[in-house]
């Protein structure tokens, strides 16, 4: 067997080749002359590692769990190969797995090219100086497609698959999400020292009332664009290993309130409306619903706030720095709408983190470029 080396520097990097070699001839996905070729790719914002592999009749994405940590990084990795293989029996349209060893973690998925809604999205913008029809017709596509994987994904869903936490609750929504957005952004990045008081009870009073939606569909809870790929022109769902069960407002709001695309709010409320269309039609309540999904809305945009300053600056990950404002401006629209006028603190510290924003833009949008 031949090996190319690519992008491999260290010895660790190294030594995986040589596993993903001996896995590939054990599984019998590769032959014991055929020439291999690894290279490393991009993680976006997770640890894993990722590799492309290709032999001279296929390819495959490998991904092997962060070494940090391997306690985690292996439980992370089964959730991964349990909720992917649940999926795709379901039918979502999720990449095949191919291989997986449990002894280290490696996951060998199809390789389904390096499109990603976030790419396609983007190239269309500039061909055509905007988002047209044929944008709003892709998104209903996908809402479908996420409508029925919220409700046939938790059929048969085991909760001991989950590696993080097996239920989106108000706990995590106060630890990992306002909790996250005061930690990471407030504090760390923007260096605010003092709070609103009573700000902390907004918070609580915020999470009480997302959580009062039922917390019993598959949630995926990064649903966005550079978590879907478009793959012989059919959408297809990766990163689905933070899975647990939630309620169905969390993912239609981190799919529409993407900063990475910035969906003009009319065509946000087309989409709502279309997903409420096909809610009905599996005889949900939809005012149950409208009552519960503003709240999941602010509770995603702070989830965001704190993930991209603590990617973007504590990890150096400069990708992410360019969406700071946009989210920032996400939440204080969300905050003038008459369902957030119990939240006059929040509002506060917005409109404080929006003066700051403006001071700090050369700092973020330089740094972003």
């Amino acid at each position: 067997m031949k090996y190319d080396k690519a992008e491999m520097n260290n010895q660790g990097e190294n030594n995986i080749n040589r596993q993903i070699g001996h896995f590939l001839q054990k599984e019998e996905l590769a032959g014991r002359t055929e020439k291999i070729t690894i290279s490393s790719l991009s993680g976006d914002g997770s640890t894993r590692l990722f590799f492309m592999i290709k032999t001279e009749n296929t390819s495959y994405c490998g991904v092997y769990p962060a070494h940090h940590d391997n306690k985690k990084g292996l439980a992370e990795a089964n959730a991964a190969f349990r909720i992917g293989s649940h999926l795709r029996k379901r039918g979502i349209p999720v990449p095949e797995i191919h291989a997986f060893d449990p002894v280290s973690g490696f996951i060998l998925f199809e390789d389904l090219g390096e499109t990603l809604l976030y790419d396609y999205l983007q190239q269309t913008k500039e061909n055509s100086g905007g988002y047209g029809p044929e944008l709003v017709e892709l998104y209903k596509e996908i809402i479908e497609i996420l409508l029925y994987m919220q409700i046939s994904g938790s059929v048969r869903f085991d909760r001991k698959w989950c590696w993080d936490t097996q239920r989106y609750d108000k706990k995590l929504m106060l630890e990992k999400e306002s909790g996250y957005f005061i930690q990471a952004f407030c504090r760390d990045l923007l260096e605010i020292k003092e709070f609103p008081d009573g700000l902390n009870d907004e918070f609580k009073l915020l999470a009480g009332r997302a959580a009062r939606q039922p917390a019993v569909y598959f949630l995926h809870r990064d649903f966005q664009s550079r978590n879907l790929m478009l793959f012989n022109n059919e959408i297809r769902v990766i990163d689905f290993q933070g899975a647990r069960l939630g309620p169905l407002g969390y993912d239609l709001a981190s799919l529409l309130i993407d900063p990475y695309i910035q969906l003009p709010e009319q065509i946000q409320q087309e989409l709502l409306e279309y997903y409420l269309e096909h809610y009905c039609k599996y005889g949900l309540d939809d005012r149950a619903f409208l009552r519960g999904y503003p709240y999941l809305v602010m509770q995603r945009n702070l989830q965001i706030l704190g993930a991209f300053a603590f990617l973007g600056f504590q990890k150096q990950k400069i990708f992410f720095r360019q969406f700071i404002l946009p989210a920032a401006l996400s939440l204080q629209q969300q905050l003038a709408q008459p369902e957030a006028k119990d939240f006059p603190k929040l509002r506060q510290l917005t409109d404080t983190i929006m003066d700051l924003l403006e001071q700090k833009r050369g700092y973020i949008s330089v740094a972003a470029e």
